[in-house]
């Protein structure tokens, strides 16, 4: 975007943010669920599509651009970005880098206007390592028939759209033979599972997708090309791990101001606790977290944005940053003492919400794996 263009979005997204979405946590945490008018107003700031290019109704954020703004969508609870993030990135970014023309036509202006996908990959035996994968899909006469499931995607009880991998080959493990599919919600053969009650990120849906003989096109297949689905998976993810990245330091950010706030009005022994020393370590370890992320997720969409690096540089900061705000989160938990493991405070709230940027989008222990094996292949 336009410098200037861009400030102005920055600026509406963090007034947003903390007048009209932070007021309002505890309600969605009590409920599970984003408040229509919450989810209108993202709709109409153009918030479920400001990645996706601009001729197809979105506002064509580069990297650098949507890291600046997940700094502040992370400032308050995760589910607020999840309800668009999914359509910006890995479900969005599947049609925008493999989709035929067509199929960009067809759906990105429908997910630029609020209508949602859901990146629908992870089965019980692949997660992190998709090889596992089981789900299906038999070409039959001028289409194909899609049979399997999917665990834990995110938004699936409010998409309109499910991006889905299936096998197309004839290997039924490994990376091969992987191809993905555009399915509608409400095809004869697809439903979905309750809402998954998970330990934290309350509003954030996810359930299992079950696909039981469904029938599609062949202008269904992404692409128009079988055997694709494993890069395009790889291409979005990688993307997505630098997103991930910059929302665990903007949650980290939220943390250390909680943290500092009470340090400062908190007293034990007649004097504030955040006299004492060891409380303002825990504060500086906070702060260092935060210093180091921040300025890592940006040279890491730089590098993406230019070219340098699509492989490394993401994983570092995935690695890096989703580790750094769990620790954030425990360090506040310790500095609130008994308050912080009170359900209705902030850090405690952030304490369950940051252990999943662990899991999901490739756990920590498959970007060590990405990492080693990318600097050893470097040095061949």
């Amino acid at each position: 975007m336009d410098a200037d263009d861009f400030r102005a979005v920055r600026d509406a997204v963090r007034r947003f943010v903390r007048e009209d979405v932070v007021p309002r946590e505890d309600e969605i945490e009590a409920t599970d669920a984003i408040p229509a008018d919450i989810r209108a107003k993202a709709v109409d700031m153009g918030l479920f599509g400001y990645t996706l290019p601009e001729e197809y109704g979105g506002l064509g954020a580069n990297l650098v651009e949507d890291v600046r703004l997940a700094f502040e969508f992370g400032y308050t609870t995760p589910a607020f970005r999840s309800m668009f993030g999914t359509n910006n990135g890995i479900a969005g970014k599947v049609l925008v880098n493999a989709g035929t023309e067509e199929q960009r036509r067809t759906w990105l202006p429908r997910l630029a206007a609020g209508e949602v996908a859901s990146f629908a990959l992870t089965e019980a035996e692949a997660g992190s390592d998709p090889s596992g994968l089981t789900t299906r899909a038999v070409r039959d006469g001028d289409g194909y028939v899609l049979t399997g499931s999917k665990r834990f995607i995110t938004n699936a009880p409010l998409a309109g759209l499910f991006v889905v991998f299936a096998r197309t080959g004839e290997e039924t493990y490994g990376t091969r033979g992987i191809s993905v599919f555009l399915v509608q919600a409400g095809l004869p053969g697809v439903s979905v599972g309750p809402k998954d009650h998970k330990t934290g990120q309350a509003g954030a849906w996810t359930a299992e997708v079950f696909l039981d003989g469904v029938r599609v096109g062949a202008d269904a297949l992404v692409g128009g090309e079988e055997g694709a689905g494993f890069g395009a998976a790889m291409t979005s993810l990688v993307r997505g791990r630098v997103h991930i990245a910059a929302l665990c330091v903007g949650m980290a950010e939220r943390i250390l101001e909680e943290s500092v706030a009470h340090a400062a009005t908190s007293r034990q022994g007649g004097r504030p606790i955040g006299e004492f020393q060891l409380v303002q370590a825990m504060l500086a370890e906070i702060q260092t977290g935060v210093y180091t992320g921040r300025a890592a997720v940006l040279e890491a969409a730089r590098r993406y944005d230019s070219g340098e690096d699509r492989r490394i540089g993401p994983s570092a900061v995935k690695l890096y940053c989703s580790e750094m705000v769990s620790r954030a989160a425990d360090l506040a938990v310790q500095i609130h003492g008994g308050m912080g493991y009170m359900r209705g405070t902030v850090v405690e709230r952030c304490f369950r919400d940051a252990r999943l940027f662990r899991i999901y989008e490739g756990t920590s222990e498959i970007q060590k794996l990405i990492i080693g094996r990318a600097l050893l292949k470097g040095a061949k």
